[in-house]
């Protein structure tokens, strides 16, 4: 079974999708419940089996599809991917279990399995091919749920949402035909897999057209500024559990996506396109943060506030050392638990006032009490508060990017800073203070079923913010191969002094004899 576990990670939802046709409305909760608790065990599963200590593909799979064009159906996960899986798994199973009385929820637990198929496979494929497929099935669900169970303006956002990222994905695909074709020039043969390609040098010219190629459709995804403009009304129009998976999961495809590809493929690139990125992830995480602290919607404030922590993500991947990249896919862990958490949280009073604008709350800390301590806490995750796992990635992606310039990792501080500005003042505005509005005053505090939602996020946020070691340990190790074939494939003297040279140079001791003639 071990032999085929990444497989039945990915397509056990997408069957149990199309069995649930079968199932009656009234029992479809609790099957999608199951069915996501079983997906979790397996997950965890795999966890458990995962070997911390190797930093390569592990659970590899291989199965040929297109042979003459050497595409073939391979998985494989390292310390990079395999807690993204575990993530994607976690929050289905919380979306699920906590949805409300949504109007035909058997639908929207059917599109909710077929989304994770596609998210599961995003982060297993190891061929650009089944990679493709799988990232732009994922669009069908997410368009599906904004569309049909958002906002008043769902077709716009939707449709939005779909257009951005598919244009992006074309540009990609094209990049990676290109690929292709320049490993076939090379070797006399055609392969899509990703392990290959690692192995291809390409001139600098021709990386920087391919990574152009490549990091359009990725930061389309993220989605980087100027290209942002779709998320926030996804976010705003999506129902809860729309914003959920796609803070939480989704965006992540896109940070994923340059660690995966654009950083190991194009190192000469990567280091010519540095300081450019970290230009736009800075101005992603000031710009966006100021934009937030202008916001009367509190769904708005969270929906812009996730973006401005992906520019700290995308900050990190491009400090091009161990460190930072190694922050930036911890942080995407820690951004996904707290930013869901934050969605989660926001639907909990959406559900109870039909209303998101925060100058009709006001002293919501006396009347529901668990519902603002659990509010708070995710907050100062949010922010970034030590022995939050937040913290963990803000630091250490900050710190990555430090040894490659100083002045910028000061600028992006102080984005940080603006970022608590704006959350405090968000919880001020609707926590503290007397109850002026009428119909605060009876609102049900947290309920059991939100809780099943809620208490598990708080548990992880402050566990590996105190002890991040069991997930950044295997992260680091991958992470270091990364790197190390950054640093062989580069060929500029740019990307020779930005990438570092992991392995050290073996000292040899050189022992004299001394002969001492004893007369």
């Amino acid at each position: 079974m071990l032999d085929h576990i990444l497989s039945l990670l990915i397509f056990f939802p997408a069957l149990a999708a199309v069995f649930g046709f079968m199932i009656q409305k009234e029992s479809m909760r609790a099957y999608g419940v199951s069915v996501a608790a079983i997906e979790f065990a397996l997950a965890l599963w795999l966890w458990y089996v995962f070997d911390g200590n190797v930093s390569g593909m592990q659970f590899m799979e291989s199965l040929p599809l297109v042979p003459s064009f050497g595409i073939n159906y391979t998985l494989g996960v390292d310390g990079i991917s395999v807690f993204i899986i575990i993530l994607s798994a976690f929050f289905t199973l919380l979306g699920i279990g906590s949805l409300t009385d949504t109007p035909k929820v058997k639908y929207m637990i059917i599109t909710l399995l077929f989304l994770q198929m596609t998210m599961v496979g995003v982060f297993a494929a190891l061929d650009a091919i089944v990679f493709y497929i799988f990232w732009e099935l994922s669009l069908v669900p997410m368009l599906y749920i904004i569309g049909a169970w958002g906002g008043p303006l769902r077709i716009y956002a939707s449709i939005k949402f779909f257009l951005y990222t598919f244009a992006g994905s074309l540009v990609m695909l094209v990049g990676m035909l290109f690929m292709a074709y320049f490993y076939y020039q090379a070797t006399g043969v055609w392969s899509f897999a990703l392990l290959d390609w690692y192995r291809l040098i390409l001139p600098e010219t021709f990386q920087l057209w391919l990574f152009v190629a490549f990091f359009i459709g990725f930061a389309i995804k993220v989605p980087m500024f100027p290209f942002h403009t779709w998320l926030p009304y996804a976010h705003g129009q999506a129902p809860t559990i729309g914003s959920v998976i796609l803070a939480a999961i989704l965006l992540k495809m896109g940070t994923y996506a340059f660690v995966r590809f654009s950083l190991p493929l194009f190192p000469d690139a990567s280091a010519f396109f540095m300081i450019p990125i970290a230009i736009l992830a800075i101005i992603m995480v000031i710009y966006t943060a100021m934009v937030a602290y202008a916001q009367k919607d509190i769904k708005q404030v969270v929906a812009y506030s996730s973006i401005s922590h992906m520019g700290i993500i995308i900050l990190g991947t491009f400090a091009l050392n161990v460190e930072g990249i190694s922050g930036s896919i911890f942080l995407m862990l820690g951004h996904g638990v707290v930013a869901g958490a934050l969605f989660l949280l926001v639907g909990v009073i959406y559900d109870r006032r039909h209303t998101k604008m925060m100058s009709e709350f006001g002293g919501l800390a006396h009347v529901m009490p668990r519902y603002a301590t659990i509010f708070g806490i995710m907050m100062m995750a949010s922010v970034g508060m030590p022995l939050t796992i937040n913290f963990v990635g803000e630091f250490l992606s900050l710190l990555g990017f430090y040894q490659q310039s100083h002045i910028l990792t000061l600028l992006a501080g102080t984005g940080i800073i603006v970022g608590a500005i704006y959350m405090l003042a968000a919880y001020k505005k609707a926590f503290f203070g007397e109850v002026t509005n009428e119909k605060n005053k009876n609102l049900p505090d947290i309920n059991k079923r939100e809780l099943f939602g809620l208490i598990p996020l708080v548990i992880v946020a402050i566990w590996l913010g105190v002890y991040p070691k069991p997930v950044l340990e295997p992260i680091n190790n991958s992470v270091k191969s990364i790197v190390q074939l950054m640093h062989n494939k580069s060929t500029t003297a740019l990307a020779k002094e930005r990438i570092p040279n992991l392995v050290k140079p073996k000292v040899v001791l050189i022992e004299k004899t001394i002969i001492e003639e004893v007369h």
